[in-house]
């Protein structure tokens, strides 16, 4: 007869891959360290393959451990999402609900979301994340979080999806440059290097420079900054112009700088913006009330 791992075995193993210490992860999992170790080692004895190398000081995760621990987190969140089945069904709009966001959307969307679902739904207890788009994806994956609010296109894999709307792309630049310029805009008319963008980790850099029909690379600076508020600033400055969504400028991102808006070349430049889900998740319900409410929001 095939035996299999335990989930508790599971658990452990990814509870001491996230703390890498043996003792810490056995007060999380509410055991000893000794039945941590037991139950590890019984877990490598019935893959039939060591998982960790261990030494007095260090662990390290072997190759297959690393594998072994990405799909014990699949296994865990399936096995999450069967225990709520019969619960979520019953009150679908009750109980806790994990939501990642985006840093380029949380800041304009998060707070009146709150505001609306502790007015509407005072039952459902909303636990927010602010990530990049990649980590926020691996802790969906993992069970970590129960849906994802992310702008699209984006490659979610195996996830389902559902666009709850679009965000346009605008153009902010300090007025004096927009004096200088002709409309409607054209890029050859911007100095070289006087665009500036987000790190490569904020999926708005790709996002923009593909729906504003960005192609001449030698316009955009090297500098990359960490958040909208920054790139605002910068050109407040006077020192180029950049790409900012419609939502941050509804949300006040430029008011009272010295800044014009402007139209992107081309036809209309938009992001999607849409919620992500694991498919085996049981809190569709949920998530389809989820997204109506956000339509109304954007």
């Amino acid at each position: 007869m095939t035996k299999f791992p335990s989930l508790k075995q599971l658990h452990y193993l990814v509870t001491l891959y996230e703390t890498r210490h043996f003792g810490e992860a056995a007060k999380q999992c509410f055991v000893s360290q000794s039945t941590l170790s037991s139950g590890i080692q019984n877990l490598e004895d019935l893959i039939g393959s060591q998982l960790i190398e261990r030494d007095n000081k260090t662990l390290v995760f072997s190759a297959i451990g690393e594998d072994v621990v990405s799909r014990s987190r699949e296994i865990l969140a399936r096995s999450q999402d069967l225990m709520e089945l019969t619960q979520v069904n019953d009150s679908p709009m009750q109980g806790k609900l994990r939501v990642g966001c985006i840093p380029t959307i949380a800041p304009f969307l998060l707070c009146d979301l709150v505001q609306a679902v502790n007015k509407q739904y005072p039952e459902l207890d909303l636990l927010l994340r602010e990530d990049t788009t990649a980590n926020l994806l691996s802790a969906l994956k993992s069970g970590e979080m129960d849906v994802l609010i992310l702008a699209l296109p984006v490659d979610i894999g195996s996830m389902a999806s559902r666009v709850v709307g679009r965000d346009a792309f605008r153009m902010v630049m300090s007025k004096f440059q927009a004096a200088q310029v002709h409309l409607p805009l054209s890029y050859s008319d911007l100095p070289d290097e006087s665009v500036f963008l987000l790190e490569r980790e904020h999926c708005l850099t790709d996002h923009a420079v593909s729906a504003c029909k960005l192609t001449t690379t030698e316009k955009i600076n090297p500098f990359t900054a960490t958040s909208l508020h920054t790139l605002v600033q910068m050109v407040a400055n006077g020192l180029g112009t950049t790409f900012i969504p419609q939502m941050a400028i509804n949300h006040g991102l430029i008011d009272n700088l010295n800044l014009a808006v402007v139209q992107p070349p081309g036809q209309e430049a938009y992001r999607e913006i849409g919620l992500v889900w694991r498919p085996t998740s049981s809190r569709k319900a949920t998530f389809d009330v989820l997204a109506e409410l956000v339509e109304t929001l954007l």
